[in-house]
């Protein structure tokens, strides 16, 4: 019996063209009903040939009166003229083909034979006073007026446009989509109902009653009602099938409602979920003694935003199952100093705590801090005078890059079970690494890793860890409601006393005297015992396969201009535009700009610049070994090596607090939220702080509107919903976050904000009267394929 869940290539004999819809990820009967087109062309009005008007499409009947195969003159190939005449009067007009190929002016030929009825759709000129239609579209249709009205209805709709490429083309993919439709509403096999010949004339309507036993609606019926959508198998027919741009709109709606849903039912569910998993509570005299000791310790005083997120994970911690909160803070508002305090809650009640980053330079800065806070009475070479409570606390770092011995070191005191601190990279996620009394995981960066990884760490444990993720690539709330559903959010905007604006300019990189006097700037500061990053987005001009390992931009990659304003006629419609692919002026300007500059042609250039001679110029990229990065940075903060040129790899984590000045380099090519912490790199130590973003972007293309954001504005939330709106969510998110590679095939983050929101509030109703979904199979069956969908890239535990 066929279903949903059923192969393409077991209903379609066509092999050829099932390999090819599996490239496009299509392999099962649903993935080819949610392939959906990315627009719809407008209607096509239905008028006789007296009413032709110049270059406006058109459809109508014809008859064939005559027909004429010539070769060209001037080029090879040939010309087929056919003469037309109007089914409803004398009117008549030539229809043109050419072709290089002769057998296909000969299939033309043998199908459009005289006293052949047709349906025409095309665009009409005139040549020597004649009206003509030029390569138009054309059905067979024979005789029948029955055929001839289908036919005419046909071509003139609204035709759905899908991604497509080489091996098969948005025709064939439609072509298929309907044939399946028509096997789950008929019974049919695919084959039979595709054998039947195009110019014998279009196929039967598909009946939607039929559809729905195939295609049962996932979404309660009082959902669909309550928000006047459509059943869901009329939804994928008026998808691919539409009668009209209206029917299309609300087929699109319905779906993106659809996934609105199921998302935010499958996130809500996570976080319920996880309230029944027991989890040890971190409550105690010790822990609250443990935090308010190490809060007088500090030089400073805590913003309010501080005390308010430590409360909330006060009282998560107390709760007898797992904390799951997400710790959005701007740079440099002092993530740090709350993640310690919440690791300290965890130690304070006999039990580990693990902070995982991303990089082993941010591991052993956030090693180096935790082992100076924790020892308020170290001097200056790292002894201590008098033990206190804290600095008795251990402290460990683990790293792939440290020797066999101390490795194993760290790996016995953390699988001894006994109350410590653990800073690890990666490494925490080996086989050896093994903590039997894990109460806290901290995330840093949660974007650099997957919830498998985070999987991993809870099942060291003995009992589920409470967890904290943090994140400083700022996100806006939608998009947080969206792919972070599953865990309580904060906010930290406030920034700590002391801190001054940084300065922001965007230079043009043609702009010689700028450049001269932006330089000389650096010297300036670098000479005031400061220090200076330069960033490139490519290692080296030859080796782009590594810069792609890295993430970094490829000198080719699309650009924001890709996004230039299209026409409505090359839209479809307006509010679709996100599904618009590249055309080949797309491809040509994105081929067209200059290339990327890198690490090693710059730090060349510099250091024959007579602005920085006697200095030494140090460089550092994701190629570099453990060992050469740890040097790198040591140089770097020590002032031996003032000026650092680097990938984005500086991008997170990087705390030194003498740099002062920063230089981006291909400005234009970076996403907004880059650029933001990027610029977080400098002004962290009190002192005036610049950051200067060189571009080569056209004048008022969205690249340039792009760079004026980050020049006015140092306010995060507000950079990256700009950076959403004008460049996509994947830029912020990640392209799996953003829907690219998730199961996620309609929704918007920014533009369908309100959907999530409606959708996410009567998901929770639903939830409270059916918390397991007990009578919402389809529903409870569409949850669990989109957590098994996104598993890699939702943030769970």
């Amino acid at each position: 019996m066929v279903m949903l869940d059923t192969a393409v290539s077991a209903v379609l004999s066509n092999k050829r063209r099932a390999n090819a819809l599996k490239a496009l990820g299509v392999v099962t009967l649903q993935d080819a009903l949610t392939y959906y087109p990315f627009r719809v062309t407008d209607p096509v009005p239905i008028r006789h040939l007296r009413e032709a008007k110049l270059d406006q499409s058109m459809a109508f009947g014809a008859t064939v009166r005559a027909i004429r195969i010539m070769p060209m003159a001037q080029r090879r190939g040939h010309r087929l003229e056919v003469i037309i005449e109007d089914i409803s009067d004398s009117s008549t007009a030539s229809l043109i083909f050419f072709s290089y190929k002769k057998y296909f002016v000969d299939w033309m030929s043998t199908r459009l034979k005289v006293g052949t009825d047709i349906v025409v759709q095309g665009s009409p000129t005139y040549y020597n006073d004649r009206l003509q239609f030029t390569h138009p579209e054309i059905q067979v249709v024979g005789e029948d007026c029955a055929n001839l009205e289908s036919g005419l209805a046909s071509v003139s709709r609204p035709r759905p446009i899908y991604h497509a490429n080489s091996r098969i083309s948005s025709q064939h993919i439609h072509e298929t989509i309907l044939g399946i439709l028509r096997m789950l509403a008929s019974h049919e096999a695919i084959d039979s109902l595709q054998t039947k010949d195009p110019e014998e004339g279009p196929l039967a309507v598909i009946p939607v009653e039929e559809l729905t036993a195939k295609i049962p609606d996932i979404l309660p019926d009082t959902i669909i009602e309550g928000n006047a959508l459509l059943h869901r198998a009329q939804a994928f027919l008026s998808i691919h099938e539409p009668d009209s741009v209206p029917a299309f709109k609300a087929a699109l709606a319905t779906l993106r409602f659809e996934e609105a849903f199921v998302s935010q039912t499958a996130l809500l569910r996570t976080k319920s979920d996880a309230k029944l998993t027991p989890a040890l509570p971190c409550i105690g005299e010790q822990s609250d003694a443990f935090v308010q000791e190490f809060i007088a310790s500090l030089p400073f005083e805590l913003t309010n935003g501080q005390r308010e997120v430590m409360t909330d994970i006060r009282d998560d911690m107390a709760h007898p199952y797992p904390m799951q909160r997400l710790l959005q803070g701007e740079v440099g508002s002092g993530k740090t100093i709350v993640s310690i305090a919440a690791m300290l809650r965890a130690v304070g009640a006999d039990q580990q705590a693990v902070l995982v980053a991303p990089t082993q330079i941010l591991a052993e800065q956030h090693y180096q801090t935790l082992k100076r806070m924790l020892s308020q009475n170290a001097d200056e070479s790292g002894s201590t005078s008098a033990d206190t409570p804290l600095s008795s606390i251990p402290v460990v770092l683990l790293t792939g890059g440290m020797r066999l011995a101390e490795r194993r070191k760290a790996l016995a005191v953390a699988s001894s079970g006994k109350p410590c601190m653990v800073v690890a990279t990666h490494a925490a996620f080996s086989k050896t690494f093994q903590a039997p009394n894990l109460g806290l995981v901290v995330i840093d960066e949660q974007h650099r890793f997957g919830v498998e990884q985070r999987n991993v760490l809870r099942n060291k444990s003995e009992h589920a860890p409470h967890l904290l993720v943090m994140t400083a690539t700022p996100i806006p709330r939608t998009a947080a409601l969206t792919w972070f559903g599953d865990l309580d959010l904060s906010w930290l905007t406030e920034l700590p006393g002391g801190r001054k604006p940084i300065r922001t300019t965007v230079i043009e990189e043609s702009n010689a005297s700028m450049m001269a006097k932006m330089f000389v700037h650096v010297r300036k500061r670098v000479d005031a015992g400061e220090r200076a990053y330069i960033v490139c987005p490519r290692i080296d001009e030859e080796n782009s396969d590594a810069d792609a390992a890295q993430g970094l931009p490829s000198p080719t990659s699309k650009d924001s201009q890709r996004h230039s304003q299209r026409s409505e006629d090359d839209l479809g419609f307006d509010d679709f535009d996100e599904f618009t692919v590249a055309d080949d002026d797309d491809e040509a300007s994105s081929q067209a700009l200059p290339p990327l500059h890198s690490v090693t042609t710059i730090a060349s250039r510099l250091a024959g610049l007579p602005q920085f001679a006697g200095l030494r110029i140090t460089t550092l990229t994701g190629r570099d070994d453990d060992e050469t990065k740890t040097r790198v940075m040591q140089d770097f903060s020590s002032g031996k090596a003032p000026i650092i040129v680097a990938t984005t790899v500086v991008e997170v984590g990087m705390d030194v607090p003498q740099a002062t000045c920063i230089v981006v380099f291909d400005a234009d090519r970076f996403g907004l939220s880059q650029l933001h912490q990027l610029r977080g790199r400098v002004g962290r130590g009190g002192k005036q702080s610049w950051a200067f973003f060189v571009s080569r972007a056209q004048p008022e293309s969205i690249a340039a509107q792009r760079l004026d954001v980050i020049r006015d504005s140092t306010d995060g939330a507000e950079i990256a919903q700009a950076d959403m709106e004008l460049r996509g969510a994947g830029d912020v998110l990640g392209d799996a976050q953003s829907g690219g590679q998730s199961s996620l095939k309609l929704l918007r983050v920014i533009a369908d904000a309100k959907i999530i929101a409606q959708a996410r509030s009567q998901a929770e109703e639903l939830l409270k009267s059916d918390p397991q979904l007990t009578h919402q199979v389809q529903l409870a069956g569409a949850v669990l394929d989109f957590m098994r969908g996104n598993e890699r890239f939702l943030t769970s535990t």
